[in-house]
């Protein structure tokens, strides 16, 4: 059997008087791609927050890379968790170079009184060179485009050579061109790093990766299926998870959704 890299066990999570999550159970593999959709205001961001080891569920259990929450060392553990936030909330204007060694700290700022190594450096340079921004090493991130910043930040999720690699819809805010290219770095992850596993969250299939293996719809806190990509996007599971009719296509390894006109019938 395949390696677990993340074991979620019926997992609840309530903030205050709310609950958020209904005994959710997701269990991730190595080398399996998977993407987490769902409505608005599903869960969807919560759950993701127990896969970077960031929350503590409020009953269940949450297994990351054999460790589980709450009997490990947190800091330790993030580090082997790559995190890719299109929101990464850097305020100076550290160059490209600079933000991709920062995975290698764990901070968002560059440490004061801290210096790469030449071979940190070498690395950071060929991780760029990866995603291609190899001309763009040196330039600061306040200039870069939403589309370079994303590639910007995969190169910096992977420096630290991550078991597991988590996307919070990475392609928000970016224009056609720099979505189609964001996805290829993304599935060129699957050709590099074989035995990584990787989570993506969105709410639209038109930004799911063709590497991507499973899937998993979650709707009101609730993960309403979860499996192999294929069996869990259907039409009538996604128009159940969306609470609307939606038809649901695939076509040259790219998915695709449209809502369903009144008076139409799913097949």
């Amino acid at each position: 059997m395949a390696e677990t890299v993340l074991d979620i066990a019926d997992v609840t999570f309530r903030r205050g008087q709310t609950q958020i999550l209904h005994g959710i159970d997701l269990r991730i593999a190595a080398g399996e791609h998977w993407v987490l959709i769902g409505p608005n205001g599903a869960g969807k961001s919560t759950l993701l927050s127990f896969a970077s080891a960031q929350v503590f569920p409020t009953s269940g259990t949450v297994d990351i890379l054999g460790s589980r929450m709450g009997r490990v060392e947190l800091a330790a553990l993030r580090r082997l968790i790559g995190h890719v936030n299109p929101r990464h909330p850097l305020r100076s204007n550290l160059t490209v170079r600079e933000v991709v060694l920062t995975g290698l700290t764990g901070t968002v700022e560059r440490p004061m009184r801290w210096e790469p190594s030449p071979e940190d450096v070498v690395k950071a340079d060929a991780q760029i060179a990866e995603v291609g921004l190899g001309s763009r090493a040196d330039a600061g991130w306040k200039v870069l485009s939403q589309g370079e910043r994303g590639r910007a930040l995969v190169a910096r999720s992977l420096i630290a050579d991550p078991q597991l690699l988590l996307f919070d819809e990475p392609t928000t805010g970016l224009d056609v061109a720099a979505r189609e290219q964001l996805l290829e770095t993304i599935d060129a992850l699957s050709l590099r790093s074989p035995e990584l596993s990787t989570l993506l969250v969105t709410h639209h299939l038109e930004e799911i990766p063709e590497t991507t293996t499973h899937a998993a719809l979650i709707s009101g806190g609730r993960l309403t299926a979860a499996g192999p990509i294929a069996e869990v996007l259907t039409s009538e599971q996604v128009s159940a998870a969306f609470d609307h009719p939606i038809e649901v296509g695939f076509a040259d390894r790219r998915w695709s959704a449209r809502a369903v006109r009144s008076g139409a019938v799913l097949g």
